[in-house]
């Protein structure tokens, strides 16, 4: 399907850091305050040593780019797959993206979504949106 505004393969990227309020935050939303995210000296104990996001967390990123920047303001998902490769570590720089690879009938998109720290992939999937109406 045809629309003006969006071409196969434009992709926007944006890069966040996961701070320790962040997590907290995330926490208490989803009422998930799971000691491997919150409590370093348990976080020590687990085979990660050390505190990490909830993978919800990362996850969620995609949401802030597909809303506010592309498509942007009135787009709707309707689906989104995740797979969790590697953890992210509290004070990771994450570099999440998105990428538009299929237009729909009805006005629906499907795009590659990623997660990156560093050189890692820490996340990645497909999500099916419902692109705003043509104004």
């Amino acid at each position: 399907m045809e629309d003006p505004r969006f071409m196969i393969g434009q992709r926007v990227e944006r890069v966040r850091r996961i701070r320790p309020e962040d997590v907290k935050a995330f926490a208490d939303l989803a009422d998930d305050h799971n000691p491997v995210h919150l409590d370093a000296a348990f976080a020590a104990t687990t085979r990660f040593g050390r505190p990490v996001a909830h993978g919800m967390l990362t996850g969620s990123l995609f949401s802030g780019i597909l809303g506010m920047e592309f498509p942007g303001p009135g787009t709707v998902y309707l689906s989104q797959t995740l797979r969790f490769l590697a953890p992210v570590f509290v004070g990771d720089e994450v570099a999440v993206s998105v990428e538009l690879f299929e237009l729909l009938p009805k006005g629906r998109a499907r795009f590659r979504t990623q997660a990156r720290c560093g050189d890692r992939t820490v996340v990645d999937g497909e999500a099916e949106v419902l692109l705003p109406r043509l104004t």
